[in-house]
């Protein structure tokens, strides 16, 4: 793990890795997006009002991945001290904050027609809501604490603790009655929806993935810069008090 530490090998890795994760979220994108809004069946109660899903399903993955990567990574940080998971967390909040207003927002569009209403207080909507919350927090907590270290340390812990809200939204349709619909690719029984409709919707997925990690390699890299600038300005503020 700590061959990873060092900020410039990271850099090399990072700028290597970033123009084909760009280039395959492009291409994954676009065929997805042609095979499902204009080859894909719509559905046979749904209509067309499915195609939403293509967006929506993929942008509410990606909200419980990416935070789960912040877990990963706050934990990493507190117990081997790595130097670029605290950076790797906080890259990965406000893409993960964008996925759940995103996954938010088109499930509201989703649940007027199929539903009757923009919005139910069940609890896979709550729960997602408390998770939109989760990653605002720790936005604010990073911006609200000068010092990175206790920053980083604090927003760690808070990550922490609010990846409990996880399984919870993973697992809501199968412990309460709500009106959202329970899984239906990732079952013990295999996917229950037609290849027609799987292979766009898995498209899309791997193309929100690659465009999660090409933005945040971007912002990583982002983070490291500005702390070596912080650094340098640092040093040349203390030498002339040293020279004096």
């Amino acid at each position: 793990m700590q061959r990873w530490a060092n900020p410039t090998r990271f850099l090399k890795i990072a700028q290597a890795v970033r123009p084909w994760a760009t280039a395959a979220t492009i291409v994954c994108l676009a065929v997805g997006l042609v095979l499902g809004l204009g080859f894909s069946p719509p559905d046979y109660q749904q209509g067309d009002t499915v195609r939403i899903m293509y967006v929506h399903v993929p942008a509410a993955w990606m909200a419980l991945f990416v935070y789960t990567s912040m877990a990963v990574a706050s934990a990493v940080a507190l117990i081997w001290r790595h130097p670029l998971a605290d950076l790797a967390a906080k890259a990965s909040a406000p893409i993960g904050a964008g996925f759940t207003v995103i996954a938010l927002v088109t499930g509201s569009l989703w649940g007027q027609p199929t539903w009757g209403t923009w919005w139910v207080w069940d609890a896979r909507l709550t729960s997602v809501l408390i998770l939109l919350f989760l990653y605002l927090g720790y936005i604010a907590l990073w911006e609200a604490i000068e010092d990175p270290q206790r920053a980083a340390r604090a927003t760690a812990i808070l990550a922490l603790v609010g990846f409990v809200n996880v399984p919870i939204i993973k697992f809501s349709v199968d412990w309460w009655n709500t009106l959202h619909q329970p899984a239906s690719v990732l079952t013990t029984r295999g996917p229950t929806i037609h290849g027609s409709m799987l292979t766009p919707l898995l498209l899309m997925a791997v193309g929100f993935t690659l465009f999660y990690i090409a933005i945040v390699l971007t912002r990583i890299e982002r983070e490291i810069l500005a702390r070596r600038i912080r650094a340098l300005r640092l040093l040349a503020s203390e030498e002339p008090a040293k020279v004096n």
